[in-house]
């Protein structure tokens, strides 16, 4: 029997086991019968957000220096390991957590987490890894970024919404402070932030809460804490007084379009039922062809090719609600702009129907119930969650609030949230002059 551990069983989908290990790792258990193979995360709670003022990039620059070896298993074998057994492995960062999986049979679990124990504290870095990977990191960033127009315009309407958090910086980092990027910098992020009590161990697959519990101690349970992991405690933005706007013009754009985020609450600071009331006004809004924007702009005015609005519900601090629109030949933004003003007017000053309503909530929580037929979708929900200021329960319950969601509640986010003063637009237009900057 699972001593100590909290077993999750409200809501829809297989019971999840969760429990802590004696040096404050906390790991997560979500059977998956269907098929013999494991999903194995690690995640820290740390991201680029939690960067020291002057390093940004340092987070995503670590993730990659994290594949460099340590004493006991040298560079390339944990990959190579990793690939002999048929498995599948990668990375991701974000501005509130980085994360490291791997795909595999059930009965090589034990190895790998054998091995990401091993460089949970124990990574060995030499100039001679660290400076050839900062060219990696910044080919990386001139290639999604440099050359990327939309990306651009993202990083520019990140930094204007943020006027004081650092999730204004991008999580790939401004180039100029990447180029400056070295071994003590990583090493010291590494040695602050990567613990045993930092982070999160989730398991999905063919596997039995019991017996991956033993198996976390023999490997993971191994591993000293750290003693200086401090809270997370990051600037806060100060109230928005005014709309900003900006226009990024580049050659190589190939579809004009009009974006804008809205400063907004998070699944973590929002009051309760905040947060889903807002992920239901994005799918009225902005999802799919019957919503709102996507019949004004695309099938009724037929002046868009494409309109939208999306929530980036899970993150620490505030967050964003987007909307979009890309116009047909011969339109122009300010005229796709004044539509989507248009049709949010309406829906502040009108309400949702419930057909609107209803159709949304169903919508949400079937797609909710869909994606647990991925077992690496279920993984980084708790994940997730869990790095981000929530909680197993508050996943397993996610189906039931979008349930209860109203449409009073619906209009009242709209209303408080969806006002230009909290937000940034920005256009993306096609500049017919030449480029004046090249990378090589």
């Amino acid at each position: 029997m699972l001593t100590g551990a909290a077993m999750a069983q409200t809501g829809s989908g297989p019971a999840v086991a969760h429990f802590t290990l004696p040096n404050g790792l906390e790991v997560v258990v979500i059977p998956d019968r269907r098929a013999p193979v494991v999903t194995h995360m690690v995640w820290y709670r740390v991201g680029s957000a939690d960067e020291t003022p002057g390093k940004s990039g340092l987070a995503h620059f670590l993730e990659h220096l994290m594949f460099k070896g340590t004493a006991k298993n040298p560079a390339g074998k944990f990959s190579q390991v990793v690939s002999t057994i048929g498995g599948q492995e990668n990375a991701f960062t974000s501005s509130d957590y980085t994360g490291y999986y791997q795909r595999v049979a059930r009965e090589q679990l034990k190895t790998v987490m054998e091995f990401e124990s091993d460089r949970m504290t124990g990574l060995v870095l030499t100039d001679k890894v660290v400076l050839p990977e900062r060219d990696v990191i910044l080919e990386e960033q001139n290639q999604r970024v440099e050359n990327n127009p939309g990306s651009r315009l993202g990083q520019q309407m990140d930094a204007a919404l943020y006027l004081n958090h650092p999730y204004g910086k991008p999580v790939i980092g401004w180039r100029h402070e990447m180029e400056k990027l070295d071994r003590a910098d990583a090493l010291a992020f590494y040695k602050r932030f990567y613990g045993p009590n930092n982070a999160i161990l989730v398991v999905a697959g063919d596997v039995d809460a019991n017996a991956v519990r033993k198996l976390a101690e023999d490997t993971y349970g191994k591993v000293a804490r750290r003693s200086d992991i401090g809270p997370r405690v990051r600037p806060q933005e100060p109230p928005p007084v005014s709309p900003r706007f900006l226009t990024l013009a580049d050659p190589r754009v190939e579809q004009p379009s009009v974006q804008r985020s809205y400063l907004v609450p998070s699944s973590s600071t929002a009051k309760r039922g905040e947060a889903e009331a807002l992920e239901v006004l994005a799918h009225i809004l902005g999802s799919g062809s019957n919503s709102r924007l996507y019949r004004a702009l695309v099938v009724e005015k037929d002046i868009a090719v494409s309109a939208g609005a999306w929530y980036q519900g899970s993150a620490l601090d505030a967050t964003k609600f987007g909307v979009y629109g890309s116009p047909k030949p011969g339109i122009a933004l300010p005229q796709i702009e004044s539509e989507i003003d248009a049709t949010i007017a309406a829906l502040i000053a009108g309400g949702v129907t419930a057909e609107e309503l209803e159709r949304s909530k169903t919508r949400l929580i079937a797609d909710s119930v869909y994606a647990q037929d991925n077992q690496a979708t279920l993984a980084r929900w708790y994940g997730t969650a869990l790095t981000t200021g929530n909680s197993v329960e508050d996943v397993r319950a996610w189906p039931e609030r979008i349930r209860a969601v109203t449409a009073s509640a619906v209009q009242d986010a709209a209303k408080q949230w969806l006002d230009k003063r909290r937000s940034v637009t920005g256009y993306l237009i096609k500049d017919a002059a030449p480029q004046t900057e090249k990378r090589s």
